[in-house]
């Protein structure tokens, strides 16, 4: 295991490699951006949704990720990350993981005892009358009702957050992991005094947390670009991060506390904003992106041509016929126009430049379809179910498969954010 790295480097990103096949690749685009002086640690994400989906195993994404740091020698740190766990599947990652994102949205909103909310308030208090967080321009008036509020709305999650830390804690010892808390997958964003205040919760319950994921205004739907207004974005992102400033001095977290961005991949707009402000005020981040990975598998079987291209539209063609059965399990985080869908007639005459067009993303080409590559990319079900045949096609066409992987990392992502 990677015992010696604890602490999670300033800037480190999140990988995803739903079949894990592709370790050598993925790590291949953190080598290019070492060799270019800035070190990013690579994180392998798998949720406890896509093992259950593929009958994987945790420890499978644990041999990949090692495997792959010894064959390409790679001697910085690394994790691999229990991805959306809570109480229910933590079990299954304990053993395998060194990086715990606890998962609270579905906490928040249930109240915590009267005593707990008493003790939350009290710890507050003196915040009360007009509250400043220093670098952001308006001043808060800030009563005991907002406290309430506040308590009545996030403490609950953060006592269900603090429960399994604990667990994790006692099955790994203190210090041998990093957690990350994580309430992104809710409607509404946290304001910057919620934040401050959940913040105020996590530190009273003694949550070593290295990472946060906030919700942010806009979508954040898989695998395609930022919905939403750009300006709003920018303005909490950099609250959001003044936020974290000011409460790691006043509560004493951890001093390389940071912002995660869960960012459902892709999200080119808003890159070269987190880019400048965490430039700015000299914060790190995490960024977590989705299933890509198995998006640019595809596009590369597609780009080999014969077999290759013939089962990328197979698995596309089966996917148009299980439409609602592979988008249910998705249906917050994906928002696809069925009248945009080529049909059987018309895919079954793309060659595999055509079809590797319409789904890499890539906003200037002409032929890139946003609505195939969100139906590709709940579509691995079909993948998963072809077994052998599918990981067997990975193997054939290792080469171009592994190109495309390694350039959508360091292309389309890192040079994006780290402007490489």
């Amino acid at each position: 295991m990677n015992n010696h790295h604890l602490q999670l480097g300033k800037y480190s990103f999140g990988i995803g490699d739903r079949f894990a096949r592709q370790g050598e690749a993925l790590l291949k685009a953190f080598i290019e951006a070492d060799k270019k002086g800035l070190e990013i640690t690579p994180v392998w994400n798998k949720s406890s949704r896509e093992h259950l989906t593929i009958e994987s195993d945790p420890r499978d994404t644990r041999i990949a990720a090692d495997n792959a740091v010894k064959r390409l020698n790679w001697n910085r740190p690394w994790f691999v990350d229990a991805d959306h766990i809570n109480m229910s599947n933590v079990e299954r990652f304990v053993e395998s993981a060194d990086f715990f994102t606890i998962d609270v949205a579905d906490y928040i909103g249930k109240k915590a005892s009267g005593q707990e909310l008493d003790e939350f308030i009290g710890n507050n208090l003196h915040f009360q009358g007009i509250f400043v967080i220093p670098g952001i321009g308006d001043s808060f008036n800030l009563t005991k009702e907002t406290l309430v509020s506040v308590g009545e709305k996030f403490l609950f999650a953060i006592k269900k957050a603090s429960e399994i830390y604990s667990y994790i804690e006692s099955k790994k010892g203190k210090g041998n992991f990093v957690t990350e808390i994580s309430m992104d997958e809710v409607t509404l964003p946290q304001s910057p005094l919620e934040l401050f205040f959940i913040l105020s919760a996590i530190a009273a319950e003694n949550i070593p947390v290295q990472t946060i994921a906030p919700k942010f205004s806009g979508s954040f739907n898989k695998g395609v670009d930022y919905r939403g207004d750009l300006d709003l974005f920018t303005r909490e992102f950099e609250e959001n991060l003044l936020v974290i400033d000011f409460a790691v001095k006043e509560f004493g977290l951890p001093e390389n506390l940071k912002l995660s961005v869960h960012s459902g991949s892709d999200k080119f707009s808003v890159y070269p904003v987190m880019g400048k402000l965490i430039k700015k005020h000299d914060r790190g981040i995490h960024i977590k992106t989705a299933g890509t990975t198995w998006l640019e598998e595809v596009t590369g079987l597609a780009m080999a041509g014969g077999d290759g291209l013939g089962l990328a539209s197979n698995i596309y063609l089966e996917a148009l016929g299980r439409f609602d059965d592979l988008c249910a399990p998705y249906a917050t985080v994906i928002d696809i126009n069925k009248m945009r869908l080529p049909s059987e007639t018309e895919v079954s005459e793309w060659d595999g430049h055509r079809f590797a067009s319409a789904l890499r993303h890539d906003p200037g080409n002409k032929d890139y379809n946003p609505d195939i590559r969100q139906l590709m990319h709940v579509a691995y079900k079909i993948a998963a179910e072809k077994g052998d045949v599918y990981t067997g096609m990975l193997g054939k066409y290792r080469e171009i498969i592994g190109r495309q992987v390694t350039e959508n990392i360091y292309d389309r992502h890192l040079s994006r954010i780290f402007d490489l």
